[in-house]
């Protein structure tokens, strides 16, 4: 809005060529319903304040709300706006001769053997200042919100110090405060075991005491985070470890995510099951027990296709493996300088789609709804209906199955975000 709107002015957004709403149950979607994203043509949408008023033909919504400053979406597709679950965007420099590496077959576990991987982000971020990391992160954050991103889930966990995780999580509040778009902070101080504390397994126990007596109630007490993560992977974190650092995190009042299932088949999936994890993430060695036990939970299985393709990996997590045992199926960047380093979330729409044999709606619904529902947020975003926080993002296509169509392509012309200008507009919409 411009200085001269009044704050309590509605809008109507008009002339879209179709509305995507995503509308239904504030919950993930399962099964069938996955299929059901509910495109709406001869409709505006019309928002008071932060939410959704309603959806209905622009005649009725004028006479409504007689006085509303008009958008015009110039016969583009107006839809949720993506919900971006699982990102590490606190770093400082990228890890581009690891891509190298790979090329030459060395593999996720070599490099990291080698002093690359997580351990190379770690050394990088203890040297650097909070200030920079914050304007490092700002810039990508923007450029995360230029494809179409509304909600963006935050970790730390290269720092792996009391001090530098709570500087990583320091940021990403800053971030919150200074950014329109909303962003979920997840502490993720077990993302590896650092090397100081690999020389023995006394010096490992002393690293996941830590977590559990020191940097958790220091996070908790700052409120810091609202979610906890943990690497549960061979070579990483075991199951039982895993297991003690979320039950204490769940103590202190976070809920509970995991890295699970990325390489190897390590009991994650099962684990994030019987503890009620709000998310499981990556899986693309899941084990058909696995699924079996997210399928019979309310765990949403985030799904990484960009990290296997980056990765240079054959194989896939089975996403039509989870839909048919009814497991509830997001997608998410996985933003980060090693193994995803893309701010481009329509084109993880693309991977679902070609990769994960996703239909288009499939896709879509696992990007907004059960994006929601993996950052514990259905009940608010993720839907363009009467009541939902108004975050959209317009893209510059005429049917939605374009947008996973032209793949890599920034179609995105703009967001918003609680009613407000979000990423601005190249193309005269704002």
């Amino acid at each position: 809005m411009t200085s001269v709107d009044r704050a309590d002015q509605p809008l109507l957004f008009v002339n879209a060529a179709q509305v995507v709403t995503c509308e239904g149950a504030g919950e993930a979607r399962r099964g069938r319903d996955m299929n059901d994203m509910v495109v709406r043509t001869n409709v505006a949408v019309a928002v008071v304040g932060e939410r959704v008023d309603a959806v209905d033909a622009l005649p009725v919504l004028r006479e409504r709300f007689a006085g509303a400053r008009e958008i015009d979406c110039g016969q583009r597709v107006l839809m949720p706006g993506l919900v971006d679950s699982h990102t590490h965007g606190i770093f400082g420099r990228p890890r581009y001769e690891e891509q190298e590496m790979r090329a030459a077959g060395l593999d996720y576990m070599e490099i990291a053997r080698r002093g690359g991987g997580i351990h190379s982000s770690v050394r990088d971020l203890r040297a650097q200042s909070e200030d920079t990391l914050f304007e490092l992160a700002h810039a990508r954050l923007r450029r995360l919100a230029s494809f179409g991103t509304t909600t963006i889930e935050v970790k730390s966990g290269y720092g792996l110090t009391l001090d530098d995780e709570l500087k990583t999580l320091r940021v990403i509040a800053r971030l919150a405060r200074a950014l329109p778009m909303r962003i979920v902070p997840t502490f993720l101080g077990a993302h590896e075991i650092p090397l100081e504390h690999r020389g023995s397994a006394a010096d490992r126990q002393r690293y996941v005491d830590l977590l559990i007596h020191e940097m958790i109630p220091a996070v908790a007490a700052g409120k810091l985070a609202r979610f906890a993560d943990v690497f549960c992977e061979t070579g990483v974190y075991t199951v039982d470890e895993s297991r003690a650092i979320l039950t204490a995190a769940r103590e202190a009042g976070m809920l509970l995510k995991l890295h699970a299932d990325e390489l190897t088949s390590a009991g994650g999936a099962e684990l994030a099951a019987s503890l009620g994890a709000t998310s499981a993430d990556h899986l693309a060695a899941v084990s058909d027990a696995g699924i079996a036990a997210l399928g019979h939970g309310a765990t949403v299985a985030t799904l990484l296709p960009g990290t296997m393709l980056f990765l240079g990996k054959s194989k896939q997590a089975p996403a039509r493996k989870f839909i048919e045992a009814g497991v509830a199926v997001a997608l998410a960047t996985d933003f980060n300088p090693g193994t995803s380093p893309t701010t481009n979330f329509p084109l993880i729409l693309t991977l679902g789609v070609s990769q994960l044999r996703l239909s288009v709606a499939e896709a879509v619904i696992a990007a907004t709804v059960n994006g929601a529902a993996a950052l514990a947020l259905a009940g608010h975003v993720g839907q363009i209906a009467p009541g939902y926080s108004a975050d959209f993002a317009l893209f510059d296509v005429h049917d939605i199955r374009e947008l996973p169509y032209w793949y890599g392509d920034n179609r995105c012309v703009a967001t918003y975000v609680r009613g407000k200008p979000c990423h601005p507009s190249d193309l005269g919409v704002t």
